[in-house]
């Protein structure tokens, strides 16, 4: 590789990653889903068999991801952090902190039972509700929400992956939307879009 390419590359690595610092939040989020129309009605089934729409959220703060059980990496990992950082804020602010419902939402019905939301959401946080229900249900979830989801298959029928939109929302307590922290957030910055958002 001559020099004027060697320069080219290490100036498009830098901007790459310019980029993607800018789109990370590093400090507070500054409401930049405020006035979107994402989020919206819903009808889902929770990890105790039990229909849930969005008026039963009615009042509190969600805190939503969408991901699957079975996912080997991402999912567990982001839904950990969601949980620590969530953790963080109810023991600074125990109160407000009590205003938030965190929600993960299946994107796998075909897998993802009630039991199997159940022992996943268990996993991670004592108040982690788990929402699924039949393909049609996710589905419509997904569009409401603006999740992408693609089952990738492996050669295994049952051990198929499903590649999928990685986002932490927070939505208002009428369900309005809020701001988002993407996939490669820390629990820090969970803590930190509530503590700026949740009052």
């Amino acid at each position: 590789m001559n020099s004027r390419r060697l320069w080219l590359a290490i100036g498009a690595v830098v901007l790459l990653a310019g980029l993607l610092g800018w789109m990370r939040f590093t400090a507070a989020p500054d409401g930049n889903l405020t006035g979107s129309s994402l989020g919206g009605s819903f009808s889902l089934v929770d990890q105790d068999g039990k229909t849930v729409t969005e008026a039963d959220f009615a009042g509190k703060y969600r805190l939503m991801y969408f991901g699957y059980t079975f996912c080997p990496d991402i999912c567990p990992t982001d839904v950990a952090l969601i949980a620590k950082g969530l953790k963080a804020f109810e023991v600074a602010q125990p109160a407000r902190a009590a205003d938030v419902q965190p929600i993960f939402v299946t994107v796998d019905p075909e897998r993802d039972d009630p039991k199997a939301l159940k022992a996943f959401v268990g996993a991670f946080h004592p108040r982690l509700i788990g929402l699924g229900g039949i393909p049609a249900q996710v589905d419509a979830a997904r569009k409401t929400f603006g999740i992408y989801a693609r089952k990738v298959e492996t050669g295994d029928p049952k051990n198929y992956l499903v590649d999928h939109f990685a986002v932490i929302y927070l939505f208002g307590r009428q369900g309005e939307p809020i701001a988002f922290l993407p996939h490669g957030a820390t629990a820090d910055e969970v803590a930190v879009m509530l503590e700026t958002y949740v009052r």
